[in-house]
């Protein structure tokens, strides 16, 4: 089984981050066993052993499909592990399922690392997040996941169960305690991202230790 910390997707993707603040998380990530996300700007300049990923189409999914097939290639070649690409949130929601799939699709094949597909669960109904996991899952992504982090709310309970019955999910979003992120784990989560992985570790540790 994986061990709980290489679950846990150490993340800083803020309007305000800074080069300074991608190497003190993927240093982080390094010391306490964790995964790494940060900005697509600064992949290129930072060297790590740590899985390493980036976002695609961040936050709000409306770049062209052209666009995110492009940063996909660029971010892999600069040394990204993995991607989290945001799907086209309108498209989906104006049933645009074609779209939807073709946009997916362009980066899934683009590059040879799992994809990823942020659903954005707090803008859509059940049944276009079940729409939304089934497009994910027939164009080839790995994961689904649940939020970029800057809707009205993250990951919850009942959309990772749902959203577990298509593809691995990724919940994210409000994950602020190993309380918080085991609950999700329980529900189906596969991974975490958090900008609190820190804190979520160190929780973790000190009821390994009790």
């Amino acid at each position: 089984m994986t061990a709980f910390p290489e679950r846990i997707d150490h993340t800083v993707l803020g309007v305000e981050t800074t080069r300074n603040d991608a190497i003190a998380v993927v240093e982080q990530a390094q010391d306490y066993g964790m995964n790494a996300c940060i900005p697509p700007c600064f992949v290129e300049s930072i060297q790590t052993d740590v899985t390493l990923a980036t976002v695609i189409g961040f936050p709000h999914g409306q770049h062209t499909t052209h666009t995110k097939r492009v940063e996909a290639i660029e971010a892999y070649e600069n040394g990204c592990d993995e991607l989290d690409m945001v799907l086209n949130v309108g498209a989906l929601r104006a049933n645009e399922w074609s779209t939807v799939e073709r946009d997916i699709g362009a980066v899934v094949s683009a590059v040879p690392v799992p994809v990823k597909v942020i659903i954005e669960t707090a803008v859509l109904s059940d049944d276009q997040k079940r729409r939304a996991c089934s497009i994910a899952a027939d164009s080839g992504a790995a994961y689904v996941k649940t939020s970029t982090g800057f809707a009205d709310h993250g990951a919850k309970i009942d959309d990772v169960e749902l959203m577990s019955e298509y593809l691995p999910v990724k919940a994210s979003g409000g994950i602020g305690s190993y309380e918080r992120a085991t609950a999700m784990l329980d529900a189906g989560a596969e991974r975490i991202g958090a900008s609190s992985g820190v804190k979520i570790v160190e929780e973790y540790l000190a009821t390994v230790q009790e």
